[in-house]
This record gives C-alpha cells, structure tokens and sequence, in this order.
C-alpha cells in the first residue's frame, strides 16, 4: 500500500482543509485534526478506486524520508 503525503490547512472560520499533493484535486475537510487525517484516508482510497476503475497509473507513495 502506498503512502502519501497531506497538506493540513487551517481555516480562518474554523476546521482544516487537507490536500494530497501527488494525487492532483484530492482535497477534503474536516472539523478537526483528527477527523480531516481520517477524511484525508477515505479520499485517498476513493481516489485511488477511481484510477483503478479508469484503468490509469496509480501515483508512487511519497517517501517517508522526505518528511
């Protein structure tokens, strides 16, 4: 399975915005910290289905090391 990067934004009226960079429009939210990594999971994964059923190349991981 392969793991990607997230990119945690907070917004100004509250909650966090989360993107994925190397899986482009891969964006979601959440109320909290916790919820919008939990979100961020879901829509990974929803991505990912979607590539598979289109028949298209599945994005490498991002690498742990470049955290």
């Amino acid at each position: 399975m392969h793991r990607y990067k997230i990119h945690l934004h907070q917004e100004p009226e509250g909650g966090f915005t989360v993107s994925v960079p190397t899986l482009p429009g891969c964006i979601t939210y959440g109320e909290n910290i916790d919820e919008a990594i939990s979100m961020a999971k879901e829509a990974i994964e929803l991505y990912i289905e979607e590539l598979q059923d289109r028949g298209e190349k599945i994005p490498a991981g991002d690498s742990l090391a470049d955290s």
